[in-house]
Parts: C-alpha cells; structure tokens; sequence
C-alpha cells in the first residue's frame, strides 16, 4: 500500500472533530475544510455552508468530459467521529494513525474519516487521469454522530438531485463479504404517562380495591407489545416484505443464535433465533425501553398514582410514521383500565427506507464490487433508522449504502480499526463504481 495513502488519511484523522464536545467545535470546522480542500485539489468546487449552525461541505467535481450530459453521483460521508474515551484501552494514541499487523488503528478510521477518504481519493485519482466519467457532487455533515438532521433537510430543499448516491459508512458481513444495505427501520419514540387518582396511597388500606398506576401502566401497554414475534396486526399496516432474493441472502449470513450468542443474549421465543434477520430487518417491533413508577426505597408500601413508559417502535420499510403514530396512541388508550388519565407523547418520528435492489444503478454497482472484491453483494437491511436512506429513497433516488468497516472494527470503542488492506481496496472499488455508473444514461 502506498505510504502517501497512510499519510494523507493520517492528516484527516489527526483533527479530533469530536461533534458529541462542544469543546471540539472547532476541530469539526477544521475537519469540514479538509474535505472542503480534498475536493478543490481534485479539480472540483467546494464551500463549507452553515446550516443553522450545523456545518456541511457540499462540493462537486465535474466529468472529465462531456459533463452536461454525465450522470450525477451523489457521495455522503461524516467527518465528525465518536469521543475516544475511555482512554486507557486505546493502545495508541486515538488521533495517531497507527499500523498494528493487519489493521490501521485510530478514532474515526472506519467510522466514518477512512471511509469517506476512499470517496475523495477515488474521486482524485480518476479526475486528475482525465476518467471521471460521472459528475461527482459531494454533501457531507458533521453531526452524524449526534443524530442530527441537517444533511436531511440539506437534501429536502436540494432541486438537483442525482442519478444515484452512494454512502460508504457500513461494513461486510465478514471479510470478503460485502453487503448493501437496501432497507432500514423508521423509529417513533413514545412516553406513555398514566395516572389513577390524586396521590400515593397506603398499601395495606387501600390494596386490592385502588387502582396502581403501575399495575394500570403493565396492563395498558401490554396492548401493544408483541407475542410470538409480532405486534398486533394494527401495527403492521403497509409493511412491504423482503424478496425471494433479499431472503436467499440472508440465508447465507451468520445464524440468528451465533448473533444473539455473541451478544449473550437470550432468545424471545422458540422461533427468535430462525426469524432473526426477519423480524429485526423487516418486521415492524415494539420494545419498552425503561419503566418508571412508585418508589426505589426499599420497604416503602405505596400504591403509586403516577407510572410512565418509554417506548419504542421500528417501523418495517412501507410503514407510515404519522398512521403508526396514531394507532399506537389509539391501541395503549383502549387498553387502558377505566377512569385513568393517559397522556401519549411522541418525541422522534423518522420514517423508514427502501431502496430497489433490482434497479440498474443498484445491479450495476454489485457488478463493479464483484469485479474488485471477488464476491457480488449481498441485500441485506438494518434494523437501525439511517435518515439518509428514506431521504433519498423519497427523491427516487437509488442509493448505495455499503462499507469496509468488519464486525470486530470496534466503531465507536477504543482502539477502533480498519483493515489495512481495505484502504485501497475501498479506493479501487470506489473507483470502478464510479465508472460503471458513467452508463446510467445513454
């Protein structure tokens, strides 16, 4: 691997753009300039722009020839990372590029700074050989890693849209196994607040004959919780189920007791493990994220009048947010005992995605991993909501979300590494995408 391909990604990996510390504001503008400079030294226009405080880089490189009548590509990454704490596993410094054996090792290496600097150099390299067959627009965010949506509303007024998008900031299933991530869940978060009467009462005299808010609050949500791997048939309008061939790929990944066991998990039901992929990738689920009610004091015998849920769902791509909003709220107040008071608050509402894994910008983009890797893709889906994906999907853009990144990489832990000889790999595949993509038109 060329030595200048280590220095230049250690340059981007030294700015410590830690977006979670306001005390790293900073080095997040400084990250955004050294992509901002990547572009222009690529021959192309770039410009950080304040997005309600929020910095993006959005930049363009234009085909090496006939550029009008190009398609247009457009490239997302984050140049934001995780904090590096806690310090003392890392075995190296977090911001110093470091090469142990196999693997480069440094806060942000696969998550997400390498991977987005195989776009930029893909991008480079092509464009300075005069071989850039595709415009090359580049939108790029420094908040990902606080869940922000500025890249989303960024693309929501954007009128120029592309032909198709691409979004290295995932992994392989296991080395030389990559995958494309075509689909993932849309989440609502919900706080369920339920209340019985005027104040806690004493147990021994009013037990059995009060209502608890705490036995209220079990017996309202249990009307929406799962059973036997699925939520109430309400709750599962819209759902758009996996292909044949989706199917027949997840086939070929990891068994579902291996995921649950390497996580030390224990299994829902008898059928959890079988129905692994199934039930997190493209059923919708409903999960009580934490309870609180009554009193922690040991020996304190009250009947609570106030108990509260927080609860989640993940919505199966083809669902509504705004109808699974209205159903959940709808179901929980049925359930409900009589008299109580029930108040339903909704905090996140992000609707899922679904990209056309038979279009020819996806089948096309498998051809070109499967000429540099060896192995065609895999389809496979996320049970996490990725706001990037439905935004796009929306503007019928179809979009390309894969990665180098490996399941033992460590995102987001100490010592967070990328294979080494994935850097150019990533390069190289980049680079052959972007060429078979210069036949979307024509």
């Amino acid at each position: 691997m060329p030595q200048t391909l280590i220095e230049e990604l250690a340059e981007f990996i030294a700015i410590p753009s830690v977006s979670p510390d306001p005390a790293r504001a900073g080095d997040v503008l400084r990250a955004a300039d050294w992509v901002v400079d990547r572009i222009r030294a690529a021959g192309g226009e770039a410009e950080r722009i304040d997005w309600h405080g929020q910095p993006l880089v959005v930049g363009e490189i234009r085909a090496s020839s006939e550029a009008d009548g190009a398609p247009t590509v457009l490239c997302y990454g984050h140049f934001d990372v995780q904090p590096p704490d806690p310090f003392e596993p890392w075995e190296s410094e977090p911001f110093v590029l470091t090469q142990k054996g196999e693997w480069l090792v440094a806060r942000g290496v696969a998550d997400d700074k390498g991977q987005l600097f195989m776009l930029l150099k893909a991008a480079q390299l092509l464009a300075q050989a005069g071989e850039l067959p595709v415009n090359l627009r580049f939108a790029c965010d420094g908040e990902e890693e606080l869940g922000g949506h500025s890249i989303v509303e960024w693309l929501e007024q954007d009128e120029r849209g592309a032909d198709a998008a691409v979004v290295f900031d995932s992994s392989m299933i296991e080395r030389g196994v990559p995958a494309f991530n075509i689909g993932c869940k849309g989440l609502c978060y919900f706080d369920v607040h339920l209340r019985t009467g005027e104040r806690d009462l004493h147990s021994g005299m009013y037990g059995g004959v009060a209502l608890n808010a705490c036995h209220a609050l079990v017996e309202t949500i249990a009307g929406v919780l799962p059973h036997d791997g699925q939520v109430p048939e309400e709750l599962r309008v819209g759902v758009v189920p996996p292909s044949e061939e989706e199917l027949a790929g997840w086939a070929q990944l990891p068994s579902g007791e291996s995921a649950l066991e390497g996580q030390g998990a224990m299994p829902t039901d008898a059928r959890a493990a079988e129905e692994f992929y199934v039930r997190t990738w493209a059923r919708p689920t409903v999960e009580v994220n934490g309870i609180h009610g009554g009193t922690a004091l040991s020996g304190k015998t009250v009947l609570p009048v106030e108990a509260v849920a927080f609860m989640s769902t993940r919505l199966a791509p083809g669902q509504d947010p705004d109808q699974v909003v209205a159903t959940f709220e709808r179901v929980v107040r049925e359930a409900a005992p009589a008299g109580v008071e029930i108040e339903v608050r909704v905090s996140s509402r992000i609707p899922a995605g679904l990209v056309d894994g038979s279009s020819p910008a996806l089948q096309s983009a498998r051809d070109a991993f499967e000429r540099t890797i060896g192995r065609r893709p895999l389809l496979i889906r996320s049970g996490g909501s990725i706001a990037i994906v439905p935004a796009l999907a929306s503007r019928g853009i179809p979009v390309v979300v894969t990665g180098f990144d490996l399941p033992e990489g460590y995102i987001h832990s100490p010592n967070e590494r990328l294979l080494a000889e994935y850097l150019p790999l990533g390069i190289e595949t980049a680079q052959e995408l972007f060429r078979a993509w210069g036949a979307l038109r024509g």
